[in-house]
């Protein structure tokens, strides 16, 4: 069947007014596509923005908080060297003082007893020594001496220059700091020291057998009473 028109110049002008409208419209989709597209991407945009604005709140906030606690460290390092310089002659004092006691005391294990002032005094030049081990050993050395030796008793032996001149090896007791007597080997002379006079003095014969019966007691560890010479109090 052939088809035959009557007014081919109406039909063609109907079929370009078609394709017109078709361009306009593919014109319009891509407009509002690309105005879609363009108006996704500034969204992101602006989401980026905003999450480095977040971003940048956050990391100035622990920038603020890392100044606040280099200035605190500061002040501390500050306030370390204060007291360090204020430590240091005191723990110099701490030290004199616990040489003076140990000369003036009782002299019982006194190599024992240097050598441990000497050194905490020898740790104060020691710069690999933190200054609060240096305060340790100074506090330790003389807690040793106030509690330690204070509060407890001992028996050893040890060479001392007997009130007669003769150097012997004889058996120690110490009795707190209250009292540091002598008995020989063979247990037949006594002696006590005279920390006023600074000297060995013998006691009578009438001591032995007091005397040897607190070295036996400390020999056994056994509790027992017995009584040990003192000095007299003398009047103020």
């Amino acid at each position: 069947m052939t088809w035959k028109f009557k007014h081919p110049g109406r039909v063609a002008g109907a079929i370009g007014g078609l394709l017109c409208l078709q361009l306009a419209a593919a014109q319009d989709v891509d407009d509002v596509y690309d105005a879609g597209v363009e108006r996704i991407e500034q969204a992101q945009v602006q989401r980026e923005i905003e999450d480095l604005v977040v971003y940048n709140t956050l990391l100035q906030a622990q920038v603020d908080a890392q100044r606040r606690e280099l200035d605190q460290l500061r002040r501390s390092i500050d306030e370390v060297g204060l007291i360090e310089r204020q430590v240091l002659p005191l723990m110099t004092r701490m030290i004199t003082g616990l040489e003076r006691f140990i000369e003036l005391d009782l002299p019982f294990l006194l190599e024992e007893r240097r050598r441990r002032a000497a050194t905490a005094r020898a740790t104060l030049s020691r710069s690999d020594v933190s200054v609060a081990n240096q305060f340790r050993f100074v506090l330790e050395a003389w807690l040793i001496e106030m509690e330690d030796y204070g509060t407890t008793g001992e028996l050893y032996t040890d060479e001392i220059v007997t009130p007669d001149g003769v150097t012997r090896e004889v058996e120690l007791l110490r009795v707190g700091r209250v009292a540091l007597i002598y008995l020989t080997p063979d247990g037949n002379q006594a002696g006590a020291w005279n920390n006023e006079a600074r000297e060995w003095v013998q006691l009578d014969a009438s001591w032995l057998e007091d005397i040897r019966a607190g070295f036996e007691a400390y020999r056994t560890e056994t509790p027992a009473l017995f009584i040990v010479p003192v000095p007299a109090p003398e009047e103020g």
